[in-house]
């Protein structure tokens, strides 16, 4: 019975997050010519804090969010681990305005994609790694100096649960080029929103924001590997 009402909810949960995500994408691409800057990016955050209520009153998943003290007053470049789409909703509404850096394929997608165009993510073509990798810095710099926040997630690709890929060092060779802290971001989302898992699983997500890490006379390596210990170690809970 339990298994036929988490399908139940998780059915009513995707309902929702298909209507609603028609509408305000619609309304944002009709809208775009006559909205600021700030009105479409928080139209965005509007959509992401709709879909995390939906998902806590359908599917029972919450979350709690650790060391908000800890986060840079300018934007900077965030990097976290990748377990689930749950996060790459939870920052738009935690950080505002937001640039994700995102597969180009990912804007071709009806409503969803085409309104995310609009806001100037930065989307690069994972086929071609060194155009890239050229492409994250040019764009991230510009983003930056407009005044935009930058999410990273260095894995590369979504992980399972209570397990963390080794980092690529693309977020941190950004954040030097740049001259803008690192933020570290760790959670454990996959516990109720599993990689390609159509079932979400009620339960609590941690959110951990770590200290920034200034860059300035850094070595890209070493606070790489600083991030990626850092968060391996708040996002898998001791056996």
């Amino acid at each position: 019975m339990s298994s036929l009402l988490a399908v139940l909810r998780s059915i009513v949960f995707q309902v929702g997050y298909v209507l609603v995500t028609i509408v305000l994408s619609t309304l944002f691409i009709f809208l775009f010519p006559v909205f600021s800057p700030k009105l479409r990016y928080g139209l965005a955050k509007v959509w992401c804090n709709t879909i995390l209520s939906w998902l806590r009153l359908t599917c029972g998943v919450r979350y709690q969010v650790k060391g908000l003290e800890n986060l840079p007053t300018t934007p900077c470049v965030i990097i976290s681990n990748h377990q689930s789409s749950w996060e790459t909703l939870f920052f738009y509404s935690l950080v505002f305005p937001v640039s994700p850096i995102l597969k180009k394929e990912l804007l071709r997608i009806p409503f969803w994609g085409w309104a995310l165009k609009l806001i100037k993510p930065i989307s690069i073509d994972r086929s071609n790694k060194r155009e890239a990798g050229k492409s994250l810095l040019t764009q991230g710099i510009a983003r930056l100096k407009e005044g935009n926040w930058i999410i990273l997630f260095p894995e590369g690709r979504r992980s399972d649960p209570q397990t963390v890929a080794k980092f690529s060092r693309s977020g941190a060779k950004l954040a030097i080029s740049a001259n803008v802290p690192l933020l570290p971001v760790a959670h454990n989302a996959g516990d109720c929103w599993a990689k390609g898992q159509f079932i979400k699983t009620p339960g609590l997500i941690t959110v951990s924001i770590g200290k920034p890490i200034q860059t300035a006379n850094t070595n890209e390596l070493e606070i790489t590997q600083q991030c990626e210990d850092w968060i391996r170690g708040q996002a898998i809970t001791p056996a």
